[in-house]
């Protein structure tokens, strides 16, 4: 399996204009038989709280069609984040495209202070993959310890963190997740975007690590990309648009 993950340059609260973006990031992963591609945090918005009621979306939102297309004719799982509705709030969300299967939605769990103020928490627990078990997580998640070591305990072999992080704090949250991996034997992967979102100078370093902790590969702090890892034979490959 070809596990890939994106580096973006989010354009603030133009979803279809990043959604033009992530199709040239996707056929990037495609032409080198990537079996799924995870994208940051909020990465068809832009990390901006602010608007999120207003940029709010439903699952079903046909914007995406495109990606369910592709997801199906390529055979490759796309995780794209926004802000998505559930019941009257909104929520941190991944859109989870499946070939031919309906769309799935993960929900950021645990919010860091002030996001409560514009987000709901949600309390849904999936896997990307069966079999090949991928877990999710969004940001704020891989600090909080009951987080990694469910993942774990429900079988996942790959912990993907879709993150927005800053110059200041990239290291400090790179230095977390090789902890996970080395303490859960896991394959880890953090997406991250590039250049100002919101109050944050997001610091790219799209990175992979493996089960005993070890950076594998990392994306710079300027470009957009992508990252790849073969799962069969641990060779990984970097592309930058």
């Amino acid at each position: 399996m070809k596990i890939c993950v994106a580096q973006t340059k989010p354009i603030k609260g133009n979803i279809q204009k990043n959604i033009e973006n992530h199709i040239r990031l996707i056929k990037l992963a495609v032409s080198e038989e990537a079996d799924v591609i995870i994208f940051s945090e909020l990465s068809l918005t832009g990390y901006e709280p602010e608007l999120a009621q207003k940029l709010a979306v439903n699952k079903e939102d046909t914007r995406f069609d495109d990606f369910q297309k592709i997801s199906s004719v390529d055979q490759i799982i796309i995780g794209v984040g926004l802000p998505i509705k559930k019941g009257t709030g909104v929520c941190i969300g991944m859109l989870i495209f499946h070939p031919d299967k309906e769309r799935q939605v993960y929900f950021k769990q645990y919010l860091h202070a002030g996001e409560d103020e514009f987000f709901s928490s949600g309390n849904n627990l999936i896997n990307l993959i069966y079999g090949e078990s991928i877990a999710p997580a969004i940001c704020y998640e891989l600090s909080v310890p009951m987080h990694s070591e469910r993942a774990f305990k429900r079988g996942a072999a790959f912990y993907m963190a879709s993150v927005v992080e800053s110059v200041e704090g990239v290291d400090k949250s790179i230095e977390k997740l090789a902890e996970i991996a080395k303490k859960y034997s896991m394959t880890v992967f953090m997406s991250n975007c590039i250049s100002k979102t919101g109050i944050y100078n997001a610091a790219g370093k799209t990175s992979i690590w493996n089960k005993k902790g070890e950076l594998l590969k990392q994306l710079n702090h300027n470009k957009e990309g992508v990252l790849i890892l073969d799962t069969a034979s641990d060779k990984t490959l970097s592309k930058y648009l």
